[in-house]
């Protein structure tokens, strides 16, 4: 699937939510709500029931595509899970969720993953005091993310505090967040359960074993 495919239309291929628009996904213009069948000329009919591949693909693009990732990329984790003791597929869900950008987006710092990638890109976050302005950087226990004080006043963190207020009830348990400083901190490690969107972590892996 292009990475510049609409992602209304991924999570109408998915058969569920995957997220990827922020608040939007919740509200009545979500895709799935008006058109809850799949993208294409004859997606009218229906899901078709898949077979095991069919299914270990599905769950691996429904994975890529929750992080906005290209393949290559997506692979390059998996491998690096793969040779790290312990549960490969637990071990590949922890680090994806360890980007620097998906850290944002958990912490509501941005609307979105593609808000938070884009932000990060353009150098508004500091980890630990110093800038960090990739991505794929990989956050661990005790780091501290915060917004850049010149950056704190540009329109994309306008109404940040009061949206901060209502997402602390969607607060994941491995992070901590201070409203006030727009500060958060990595205090644990990523739950799989902890995931918008439930993926079969270990379809995906036999998926790439084969």
């Amino acid at each position: 699937m292009s990475m510049i495919e609409s992602q209304c239309k991924r999570c109408r291929r998915a058969g569920e939510k995957l997220f990827l628009k922020g608040e939007r996904c919740n509200s009545p213009k979500c895709a799935l709500v008006k058109r809850n069948f799949p993208p294409g000329a004859h997606g009218d009919k229906g899901y078709k029931k898949l077979t095991n591949y069919g299914e270990q693909l599905k769950e691996k693009q429904k994975a890529r595509n929750i992080y906005g990732l290209r393949e290559k990329q997506f692979r390059v984790y998996f491998e690096k899970s793969f040779k790290k003791k312990g549960n490969t597929g637990e071990m590949f869900f922890k680090m994806l969720e360890s980007r620097l950008d998906n850290t944002i987006f958990r912490l509501g710092l941005a609307s979105s993953r593609p808000k938070a990638r884009q932000l990060v890109s353009h150098g508004h976050f500091q980890v630990n005091d110093r800038k960090v302005d990739i991505p794929s950087f990989l956050v661990k226990i005790g780091d501290k993310i915060t917004i850049k004080t010149a950056s704190q006043t540009k329109p994309a963190f306008k109404d940040l505090a009061q949206a901060l207020v209502s997402h602390k009830e969607k607060m994941v348990s491995w992070l901590n967040l201070d409203e006030k400083l727009m500060e958060g901190k990595v205090t644990g490690q990523p739950k799989s359960g902890e995931v918008e969107a439930n993926v079969d972590w270990r379809a995906i892996v036999e998926f790439y074993s084969k």
